[in-house]
């Protein structure tokens, strides 16, 4: 049974940074991301990494946010810097696990934390 939690959400002023984490067990996972959903909005894509450390960031946060991985603990980074307003949403975990059985795998899903960015 995969279990996906997140960490590192709160409330900071424009232009500060933040730190999530995201402690995936119970499988091997092959994609690892962040996304986030603001109120009214749909989910969309903020960053991912692959087991071999490619990488993929939205256009609104490339040169601002890092993703990163440690493989051995199976746990994901998102290192926000040079936060913005538009930034504030839930974030949410996203983990892959690819399957024989199931062309693009398998998601999970953390249960979010939120981040609001002060102007």
């Amino acid at each position: 049974q995969v279990h996906v939690v997140e960490s590192g959400g709160g409330l900071v002023q424009a232009g500060g940074s933040l730190r999530l984490s995201c402690a995936a067990s119970g499988s091997i996972f092959n994609r690892m991301g962040w996304y986030r959903q603001a109120p009214g909005k749909q989910r969309e894509l903020v960053a991912v990494i692959t087991s071999g450390g490619s990488t993929d960031y939205a256009d609104s946060v490339k040169g601002r946010f890092t993703v990163s991985r440690d493989n051995a603990k199976n746990t994901v980074y998102l290192q926000m810097n040079s936060l913005k307003p538009e930034d504030t949403a839930v974030y949410y975990c996203n983990v892959n696990v690819r399957s024989a059985w199931k062309i693009g795998g398998y998601d999970y899903w953390g249960q979010g934390t939120q981040v609001t960015v002060s102007s």
